[in-house]
């Protein structure tokens, strides 16, 4: 039983986070504070979950940037940038983790799930806005299209910061930050910001895990359990995403943001 739940959070979180670049952490953690006590037979706290999800998200976005980059999806010269405040964000999100007790960590973490679930309702509605971004961009994919999109240095890195602080603190990635955010302000194709996505949550995910790790969060027997479909999740994930519309996928991901938003909210409010 304890296999079988590992085998169908990893596959399942890791393909549908390198699918639309969110990582996968909104999957595990639900699924270790909650299903944990039951399938597993033990009490997961909330910081271990967190610690053990960043951990894991390792092999997801490893696995799904390697094919990503066979692809020729990842533009890594955007990637570095995002890096440059997403890594030390990461850590900080890390640590603050531990100054989080359970009921405000649900409140919280149930806020913020709704407010991307609304962002990936009105990505379909939302127009990239029409900003004439000092740095700009042109990225030729594996078909030969090239894409022109741009960004300012500056908001680039605060919005690498807020995604590696988020990344951090629920250990989720942010990639459900970071996309919409490079679709929506700086016009990246969806497929790139994608791709990216993923490659910045590999490096960030790397630097938040040695933080909980150094506080004791990371529970090295889950993370084996769950790492080996991670792997295969992440490179199914990215392999749907380039053969597939993933329009309906994305609104079972929007249900589910919605159900897990409305489920934490109530247990942060109700708990004693």
């Amino acid at each position: 039983m304890v296999f079988l739940f590992y085998t169908a959070v990893g596959l399942l979180a890791a393909t549908l986070g390198s699918l639309v670049g969110l990582g996968g952490g909104v999957i595990i953690v639900p699924a270790l504070v909650y299903l944990g006590p039951v399938l597993i037979g033990k009490e997961i706290s909330v910081a271990t979950a967190v610690g053990t999800s960043l951990a894991v998200l390792i092999f997801t976005a490893l696995s799904s940037t390697l094919t990503f980059l066979k692809q020729k999806r990842v533009d890594f010269k955007s990637g570095w940038l995002y890096f440059i405040t997403c890594g030390p964000g990461a850590m900080l999100g890390s640590y603050l983790t531990q100054f989080v007790n359970a009921k405000s960590f649900q409140l919280s973490f149930g806020i913020f799930m709704l407010f991307m679930a609304s962002l990936l309702i009105l990505r379909d509605y939302i127009k990239p806005l029409d900003i004439d971004w000092r740095i700009k961009r042109s990225f030729t994919d594996a078909q030969g299209t090239t894409h022109s999109y741009g960004y300012g240095i500056v908001s680039a890195l605060v919005i690498g910061l807020a995604v590696g602080i988020v990344s951090g603190l629920f250990g989720i990635g942010g990639g459900s930050l970071f996309v919409p955010a490079m679709v929506i302000i700086f016009r990246y194709p969806p497929h790139i910001a994608t791709a990216t996505s993923m490659f910045v949550i590999f490096l960030s995910s790397i630097m938040g895990s040695f933080t909980h790790l150094s506080l004791g969060e990371v529970d090295f027997w889950m993370v084996l359990g769950l790492a080996p479909s991670a792997l295969v999740g992440g490179w199914l994930g990215a392999k749907i995403a380039s053969k597939l519309s993933t329009k309906k996928l994305m609104w079972v991901l929007r249900i589910t943001f919605f159900l897990v938003a409305i489920k934490m909210i109530w247990e942060g409010i109700t708990a004693a």
